[in-house]
Parts: structure tokens; C-alpha cells; sequence
């Protein structure tokens, strides 16, 4: 029996599309974005994260398609990472906003932010980004922003560790071939000749 062979989606994000979604995005998606970002993670496994997965100076990650483990260090040393800064600047602002729920990605009234919910606000927030870039007249930069789906944080966060082993085990990957082959998205980094 032949497999089918399907071509593995090509778009990468980079900074310029990034940060004109996430200049246009309420705190809810740009709090999946940033985790999702910095943890490598499919947007199932952003959403069932939870503040009781924070123990002994990582953050406990069960994945939902492939069932693996992974326990991503939030401290290097004595330096803290960004994830721990961006985990800890996410429980103390709901802390002050009163949202008791253990989930990390909620919306303002504290429930647990759906799939549903985060495509709608996903959607919103990059197609006010993309009629913002048209007004200002630049249609290929509108029309690349309309092409950014979620599901292409993971390969942003893959493309731009520059260790593939790294990227590999943060994806949950078992080989380096998986990584190389579906989520790098930009090319290795060489020197001219001269």
C-alpha cells in the first residue's frame, strides 16, 4: 500500500506579519500567540494549559496527538527564560483581574478559551491587520497576513531555534528528520564566500 505523499504547508511568519497581527490582537490571542511561540506547541496543547502544570521550575506539557511528555525548563541557571517571564506575567495579571481559573489561556470572564473562541478573536485580529496594511497600500504585505494561521507559531518557534536537535525535542519530534522535513520553514543560515 502507497502512502499518499502530501506537501507540507510552506509559510513561514515572519517579524513584519507577527507583529501586525499582534499589534492588532486583545491580550487573550496574544497570550495563546506568546505560549504557543514559546513553548513550540499545537494549539490544542496552548489551550489545555494550566497553572498546575508550573512545577519545580518547569513547565509540564502533555501532548494531545502524539501522548508524549516533555517538561520545558523555565530557568537556565539563575537566568529565567522568556517563557517564565511571559507564565508569570500571565498569572499576575490574572491575579489582579480576579479569574480564579487554573487554565493560562482565558478569556476576560475567566472561563477557558475554547478553540472556537480563539479562532474567532485569531480571525479578527488578522484581518483588522490586513485591512490596515491595504489602507496604507501594501497588498502583498495584507494578502501574507491573511495566508498567517495559527498553526504556523509552531513552525515559526521550530524555524527559529538554530539548534534542530533543540527544535526537535521541543516539538516532541523522536526524529530530526520530522522537524527538518514539515516545520523549518526558513533556510539555513550559511556564510557568503567572501
Amino acid at each position: 500500500m502507497r502512502r499518499n505523499k502530501e506537501t507540507p504547508r510552506d509559510f513561514y511568519a515572519g517579524e513584519i506579519i507577527w507583529n501586525a497581527v499582534y499589534a492588532e490582537a486583545p491580550s487573550e490571542p496574544k497570550d495563546a500567540m506568546d505560549l504557543a511561540y514559546l513553548t513550540g506547541q499545537r494549539p490544542a496543547d496552548v489551550l489545555k494549559a494550566k497553572a498546575t502544570d508550573i512545577n519545580q521550575g518547569f513547565l509540564m506539557v502533555g501532548q494531545g496527538k502524539t501522548q508524549k511528555r516533555l517538561r520545558i525548563r523555565l530557568h537556565n541557571g539563575a537566568e529565567i527564560s522568556d517563557l517564565s517571564a511571559c507564565l508569570d506575567a500571565l498569572l499576575e495579571r490574572k491575579a489582579m483581574a480576579g479569574i480564579k481559573s487554573s487554565s493560562l489561556i482565558t478569556n476576560q470572564a475567566g472561563l477557558r478559551m475554547s478553540y472556537a473562541m480563539l479562532r474567532n478573536r485569531w480571525d479578527e485580529a488578522r484581518d483588522k491587520a490586513a485591512t490596515k496594511a491595504a489602507i496604507e497600500g501594501d497588498t502583498e504585505l495584507s494578502v501574507a497576513i491573511r495566508q498567517f494561521q495559527f498553526r504556523d507559531i509552531r513552525s515559526k518557534a521550530a524555524s527559529e531555534i538554530d539548534d534542530i536537535g533543540h527544535a526537535s525535542r521541543l516539538l516532541g519530534h523522536s526524529t530530526q528528520e520530522m522537524t527538518t522535513k514539515v516545520y523549518r520553514r526558513i533556510g539555513e543560515i550559511v556564510q557568503p564566500t567572501k
